[in-house]
């Protein structure tokens, strides 16, 4: 029921913002490169607000970075740039983005409040969202490589982005519910992508 749900919100996106706005970004003359790279740069400014305790302002900021990944895939499928090099450009700053974010946490929990309880909890929800993040993107990629359906599973970069922010936006405590929000079902999107790749390689 969550992916079909997920899927329409998908289609609807797809519809009413990637479209139109892949259209306005190839009016201004921006490539799907372009963009990439970009999206990835403003992620950084984010992650680096972030890091020095602008903990809202730095969340809006990565929320920009991320939804500029909407559009690159898009426009490169519109204007008929898709390219191999395009994709594995795509996922690298992804990954970069979003690592970048997570280094920005750290440096904030380690030098906003070091000598608070919570800290233990952070840096471990922490660490523990950013291995499972990463191991969901990896699952994927290789899945992909055997020929395999990867796009399912309840917790991928698109909802990392929006959990992320809005835990941002909203607080620090916000911030610690959102990492073990993302830690919990980042872990159970990589065993349930893990099972599916098993399965596809049993199944030939």
């Amino acid at each position: 029921m969550a992916q079909r749900l997920r899927e329409k919100l998908r289609a609807s996106l797809k519809q009413w913002i990637e479209e139109p706005g892949a259209k306005a970004l190839n009016a201004v003359g921006l490539t799907p490169n372009s963009i990439t790279i970009l999206g990835f740069l403003i992620s950084a400014v984010g992650a680096a607000l972030v890091g020095m305790g602008l903990l809202w302002q730095g969340g809006l900021v990565f929320l920009a970075g991320g939804a500029l990944d909407l559009f690159d895939g898009a426009l490169a499928r519109m204007t008929g740039r898709v390219t191999t090099f395009g994709a594995l450009l795509d996922s690298l700053f992804d990954r970069l983005g979003e690592s970048a974010l997570y280094l920005g946490l750290a440096v904030y929990g380690a030098t906003d409040d070091p000598e608070s309880r919570q800290l233990g909890v952070y840096m471990t929800l922490l660490i523990l969202a950013f291995t499972s993040s990463q191991g969901v993107s990896y699952l994927r990629a290789r899945g992909e490589a055997l020929g395999l359906d990867m796009k399912g599973g309840l917790m991928t970069r698109p909802e990392r982005v929006v959990i992320l922010s809005a835990g941002l936006v909203i607080g620090e405590a916000e911030v610690l519910l959102a990492l073990g929000l993302i830690a919990f079902f980042s872990t159970w999107t990589m065993l349930t992508r893990l099972l599916h790749i098993w399965r596809g390689i049993k199944t030939g």
